[in-house]
């Protein structure tokens, strides 16, 4: 039976996100969805959920300093397990964080995460609430997703990628701001899907159910 693991490295809420993974799972007969912190049950896992809220600098060393920090490399960079960060979590897959401080992140979509700068001086920071996704690339993960459906966002940073090609959706908030980030096995979405409704949940579903 498949295993879903979200980490659980003491950086947010995980009740919400757990309640909507093994909704999704149920529904799509997807196997198990457990919350860890155990090394062992990152390694066996079929797919890797890494949440997260806060600051960047506080979330990485979090992560780095749990025991799960090399079994999650492990896992995603040499065997390829399919890997969805939310929030923070999407945001530590970039190459630095430029929030407080120059911190590194696990390099694995090339980029930074600066502040989000409106063009708009009317638009209040943080950016919170709903958005209208822009779908930039097809991905299994958007299967009955469309451009102009709503997603929830709550953040001060963003990531800006290197390489366009690894930005899949964008919205507008005086500017582009990277929603949704990807290469190979590897999914970020800067919203939190668990509180998007019905699309976050679908998107949830389409994670659980994707074979790259």
């Amino acid at each position: 039976m498949s295993l879903t693991v979200l980490i659980d490295y003491e950086s947010g809420n995980l009740h919400s996100a757990e309640k909507a993974f093994e909704r999704m799972a149920r529904e799509a007969d997807a196997g198990t969805v457990v919350v860890t912190s155990d090394a062992d049950v990152v390694a066996k896992a079929d797919r890797i959920v890494l949440p997260g809220d806060g600051a960047f600098p506080a979330c990485a060393a979090a992560l780095r300093g749990s025991g799960v920090y090399d079994a999650l490399v492990e896992a995603v960079e040499k065997k390829g397990k399919p890997f969805l960060g939310i929030c923070v979590g999407m945001q530590l897959m970039a190459a630095w964080g430029r929030e407080y401080s120059d911190t590194p992140g696990l390099g694995w979509v090339d980029g930074e995460v600066v502040p989000i700068t409106p063009s708009d001086t009317a638009l209040k920071v943080p950016h919170m609430g709903w958005n209208d996704l822009v779908l930039e690339a097809q991905h299994p993960v958007f299967e009955g997703v469309s451009t102009g459906d709503h997603t929830y966002f709550v953040h001060s940073y963003h990531f800006e990628v290197a390489d366009p090609d690894m930005r899949l959706a964008h919205v507008d908030y005086g500017g582009d701001v990277t929603a949704v980030v990807g290469r190979d096995t590897m999914l970020g979405m800067q919203f939190h899907p668990e509180k998007s409704q019905d699309i976050g949940l679908r998107m949830i579903r389409n994670f659980l159910t994707w074979a790259p």
